[in-house]
């Protein structure tokens, strides 16, 4: 198993793609790709339809997928804010590489039979197949597709992110080999000796205490410990220092324990969802995420430091069976230097505590990694997904 990065911000985009390439080729030693996974800034908008023929003339990969995007990651650099292009590719000896396309009026049900997702995309659950997912946002029900897939397929990874870089439907793309799309799903499907390792980093510390959600109905919650959450909340305002005073009118979220049953809580056993609103009359918590009563919750702060702790402390944790090959890194696209104030922090992070594992990806418009078993769609995250031989 071999795996390269390259990125370019070359204006042309025919100049972009030959840099790109030559970087490429000479990491996978001239060898033919089996894969390429491809990431295009707007910026290019009137070529996206050239990178198909550009690559068949050069490196020609076996199979294509990738999306526009906001801002680009390759060769471990990231590119925002300018034209981008970046190309991952992987020669997988051992490895059965499925690219797939979904159109939304033809997805399977949430509830559709284990059956049908195994006919619609040729693989069996048995194969255990690791997947990486690229939905378009405006056209396609990422969360259900997630959510049927986890049941069709429980034995799988699935890593990802929603194409980015268009703000109306029909302006941001999808490449599926020598198709581009405007709308649907993207995916590839990988079996064999191939394992999926992830990191998800949703940036946020916890503030007060775990509590159970003592009355809610689906979104809304009314009671913490038979308190209302508004009472809650103005007791950790009283009791925080003066920067969680600010992070709270602003930057407040509730995590989610996702094993309730457990003594303790750490890092990582968290589902991190916004707050919706908040009911002043009733002192009602609306929150993006169907709640039970006997859920444990406690609230979350956001900001830069904290988000860059929380990406060490998970990398820093990272202990795979074997060493991975290659990354793909799917970013939110208010992190990167909007946050930070410089450029590369998640890539830096990662190349300092994993190595020079090649590692390529792109800015999100929401995120797509497992917590705690369970695959969910996220936000103000970085997931990565890093790729490894499940044997030898």
């Amino acid at each position: 198993m071999r795996w390269a990065s390259a990125g370019s911000t070359a204006s042309s985009f025919e100049v972009a793609v030959r840099e790109v390439v030559a970087a490429l080729g000479a990491q996978l030693g001239g060898v033919q790709p089996d894969l390429a996974i491809a990431f295009v800034s707007p910026h290019h908008a009137e070529r996206y339809g050239r990178l198909w023929p550009l690559l068949a003339e050069t490196i020609a990969p076996v199979r294509l997928i990738g999306c526009s995007a906001g801002g680009v990651i390759g060769g471990g650099e990231e590119i925002e804010g300018q034209a981008g292009l970046s190309i991952t590719a992987a020669v997988l000896p051992d490895v059965a590489v499925r690219s797939f396309y979904l159109e939304a009026p033809a997805v399977p049900g949430r509830d559709a039979p284990f059956a049908e997702w195994e006919a619609r995309l040729g693989i069996a659950a048995a194969d255990a197949p690791q997947f990486v997912l690229l939905p378009d946002p405006l056209s396609c029900d990422a969360e259900g597709i997630i959510q049927a897939l986890d049941r069709a397929f429980p034995s799988s990874t699935t890593i990802g992110g929603l194409a980015s870089g268009g703000r109306t439907p029909g302006e941001q793309v999808l490449y599926h080999d020598a198709t581009v799309h405007r709308a649907g799903l993207v995916g590839l499907a990988l079996t064999g000796n191939i394992a999926l390792d992830t990191i998800v980093a949703q940036g946020c510390r916890p503030i007060g205490e775990p509590m159970f959600v003592t009355r809610a109905d689906q979104h809304l919650i009314f009671e913490l410990d038979g308190h209302r959450p508004l009472d809650v909340l103005q007791r950790l305002a009283e009791q925080a220092d003066a920067r969680d005073r600010r992070l709270l009118g602003h930057s407040l979220f509730v995590g989610v324990v996702m094993r309730p049953h457990q003594g303790s809580y750490e890092q990582g056993d968290f589902l991190i969802r916004n707050i919706l609103g908040l009911d002043g009359e009733r002192g009602a918590l609306a929150v993006g995420a169907a709640v039970e009563p006997g859920a444990v919750v406690q609230f979350h702060l956001r900001d830069a430091d904290t988000s860059a702790t929380d990406l060490v402390n998970l990398l820093e944790r990272y202990r795979p069976v074997r060493p991975p090959a290659g990354a793909l890194l799917f970013s939110c696209l208010g992190r990167g230097a909007h946050l930070y104030g410089s450029p590369d922090h998640d890539s830096k992070a990662f190349a300092r505590h994993v190595g020079a594992v090649p590692l390529g990806g792109f800015f999100c418009n929401g995120e797509i990694g497992p917590v705690q078993g369970a695959t969910f769609l996220h936000g103000y995250t970085s997931a990565f997904g890093l790729f490894r031989p499940r044997e030898g």
